[in-house]
């Protein structure tokens, strides 16, 4: 039987959202989540955890594409931040200025402090919109993991339809963290990516749990008149035959 690692992203995003990370994991959906430090609904997010017993299956979701940041240096940094909020524009492929990768590191660091004074252990990390794998901001992710005790890390999708060019990027960095010494699914794929095709085995299955306007609880791929779109959130043990294996069993 293939293995898979099934990843709620986005925990503490918002009340809804985090409720449907619960039921998730209540119907086992899914094997771990990762975190979000700076939404306003992260200490509701952490009660959550602790009543439901799963404070040890959630990792760190790096961020500086959303919300509020936690430091204020990256507030002077306009590529990443405008009127105090997150701006959503990070180019990936630019290079960062020294100030700007010292107000990232300090920024990624005051999110897995706040974390851990919480009292989650963080069993791995991954981001929000995928930044710890952009080239000048994966050194500084990795600093970071490394100094929280954090092991375990998502790696670039490797999984569906990717182009040529952009698939010896995803593998040399898949590449680079192994020899970094951390501890990996051999891959990484979106439900889309499997939908129809075969499922490999040892991979993590990103998805976001959420409700739809009828109270679904859904893979959410979109927004539509401030309610959340996608997919019915499948059951992928019992849809593909898969033993659920999390984090923590890698």
């Amino acid at each position: 039987m293939i293995k898979i690692t099934v990843n709620g992203d986005d925990f503490g995003l918002n009340e809804r959202n985090s409720a449907a990370i619960v039921e998730a994991f209540e119907k086992e959906l899914i094997t771990d989540t990762t975190m979000l430090a700076n939404f306003t609904c992260f200490d509701h997010a952490v009660e959550l955890a602790e009543q439901k017993g799963f404070t040890d299956k959630i990792g760190i979701h790096f961020n500086i594409t959303e919300g509020a940041p936690l430091t204020e240096d990256i507030k002077r940094c306009p590529r990443f931040v405008t009127n105090g909020r997150f701006n959503k524009r990070y180019n990936r492929t630019a290079p960062l200025t020294k100030a700007e990768k010292a107000a990232i590191y300090k920024e990624l660091s005051a999110q897995a402090e706040k974390i851990k004074n919480a009292g989650i252990p963080m069993n791995h990390a991954d981001s929000h919109h995928h930044i710890h794998t952009a080239v000048f901001i994966a050194p500084i992710s990795v600093k970071v993991c490394r100094e929280y005790g954090i092991g375990k890390i998502r790696i670039h999708r490797n999984v569906g339809h990717i182009p040529f060019y952009k698939q010896i990027v995803k593998d040399s960095y898949n590449k680079w963290l192994v020899k970094q010494g951390f501890v990996t699914t051999k891959h990484f794929a979106y439900i889309m990516d499997i939908r129809d095709a075969e499922l490999p085995d040892d991979t993590e299955i990103m998805v976001h749990p959420d409700y739809n306007k009828n109270g679904i609880l859904i893979d959410r791929r979109g927004m539509r008149d401030g309610m959340p779109t996608g997919y019915e959130l499948p059951d992928l043990k019992s849809e593909r035959n898969a033993v659920l294996r999390g984090f923590n069993d890698l």
